[in-house]
C-alpha cells in the first residue's frame, strides 16, 4: 500500500491545497493530510476547525478518486509524523522558486533523518500559484473577496471569523 503524507498548516485550506490533494491522491492508495499544530504561526482557525474543513473538503474527493484521504494533526518532526502514519512519501506543493529553496533544504534534512522516506514535489497549477493562506486571510480581513481562492465552505468560515 502506497501511503503519502501532505503536511501543512492549512490555515485555511485553499483551492491550491485541494488541487495538490487531488493530484497526489491519484498517485497513492492513502493520502494523509498532516495538519501542523504550529503555535508560532498563530493560526486564525483552531486545530479542530482546520481538521474539520479538510475532512469536509476531502470527503467527496476521496469518494471520487477511491483513495483514502484522512486528516492527521501533528506537532512532532515531519519525518516522525511520516513514520507514525506509515508514509513512504512526503508530498510538497511548490508555487515559486522561493518555495523550492526552502523545500530543498527540508528534503536534505529529512533524508539525513530517514533516507527511506522520499519527497515528491507537485507544481501548483499556474492559476493557483499566487494563492497563499496568509494572503487569503489578509484579503478577507481587509474586506476583499476571497471566493476565487477558497471553497464556499471555507469562505463562509473566513467571513464568520471576521464577524460578517
Amino acid at each position: 500500500m502506497r501511503v503519502a503524507l501532505y503536511p501543512g498548516t492549512f490555515d485555511p485550506i485553499t483551492i491550491g491545497h485541494i488541487d495538490i490533494i487531488r493530484r497526489a491522491s491519484a498517485l497513492v492508495d492513502k493520502l494523509v493530510i498532516g495538519v501542523a499544530i504550529n503555535r508560532d504561526k498563530g493560526p486564525l482557525f483552531s486545530l479542530e476547525e482546520r481538521v474539520a474543513m479538510i475532512e469536509a473538503e476531502c470527503a467527496a474527493l476521496s469518494a471520487q478518486t477511491g483513495t483514502e484521504i484522512v486528516a492527521h494533526p501533528f506537532e512532532n518532526l515531519l519525518i516522525d509524523c511520516a513514520r507514525d502514519v506509515g508514509a513512504q512519501i512526503i508530498v510538497r506543493g511548490l508555487r515559486a522558486v522561493a518555495d523550492f529553496e526552502y523545500e530543498y533544504q527540508m528534503v536534505g534534512m529529512n533524508r539525513a533523518l530517514d533516507s527511506s522516506i522520499e519527497t515528491v514535489f507537485l507544481m501548483a497549477e499556474a492559476k493557483h500559484q499566487a494563492i497563499a493562506s496568509k494572503l487569503v486571510k489578509e484579503i478577507c480581513r481587509l474586506g476583499g473577496d476571497v471566493s476565487k481562492f477558497v471553497t464556499p465552505l471555507v469562505d463562509e468560515a473566513l467571513q464568520g471569523k471576521q464577524g460578517r
